[in-house]
């Protein structure tokens, strides 16, 4: 299996998250894809006698949706912020969806910054189902816990507390969620629209 490589990202300075916030959570990005290149390395090693290392192959293919989606997830996070802020093409097609299911534009992404504030760790995601051709939004516990399967990514704020902690306590993460919405570069997501149809 080929190595999954470390991407870099355009992010240009946020209002709102910090440089410090952004660094830090690039170094955790990085740790995802060491660690599910790791397990793939491992595994290797021991399938050379699975019977005897059966336990410990299990455990590793227990972890691979943690590990993997954590390093898939970020990539679509850090894009998402990347060339500073920008707002939708006038055409949008994502526009033009999300206003066929809610009264107004804003009021669904009211909606999804609602969806945002869940408690726990996790992230909010928008997806688009190719099958019935709609928008669904979900929480995904931790990073793996909740995706559905076969949706295209559109939209997506990490909802861990690493994602914010320099910049805000807990208890004012609905700050974050904004700050994170003001930095958005709209063209990434009418980008992901398109690929996810």
């Amino acid at each position: 299996m080929q190595p999954f490589k470390l991407q870099t990202f355009n992010i240009p300075e946020l209002k709102g998250i910090s440089t410090k916030n952004v660094e830090e959570h690039l170094k955790l990005y990085a740790g995802y894809v060491k660690s599910i290149n790791t397990i793939f390395e491992k595994l290797g090693e021991y399938m050379a006698d699975p019977e005897k290392n059966a336990y410990v192959i299990g455990e590793l293919h227990r972890r691979i949706g943690f590990e993997f989606n954590g390093m898939r997830n970020h990539e679509y996070y850090f894009k998402s912020l990347e060339g500073s802020a920008k707002p939708l093409p006038k055409d949008s097609q994502f526009k033009k969806e999300v206003e066929k299911i809610a009264p107004s534009f804003e009021a669904a992404m009211m909606g999804f910054k609602t969806l945002a504030t869940t408690r726990g760790i996790g992230w909010a995601i928008l997806y688009w189902d190719k099958n019935s051709k709609q928008l669904m939004p979900a929480w995904v516990d931790e990073q793996h816990m909740g995706q559905l399967n076969g949706l295209g990514w559109v939209l997506g704020i990490d909802m861990w507390e690493h994602a914010y902690v320099y910049d805000y306590p807990t208890s004012e993460k609905k700050k974050y969620i904004e700050a994170f919405f003001e930095n958005l570069n709209w063209e990434v997501v009418e980008e992901n629209f398109k690929k996810a149809q």
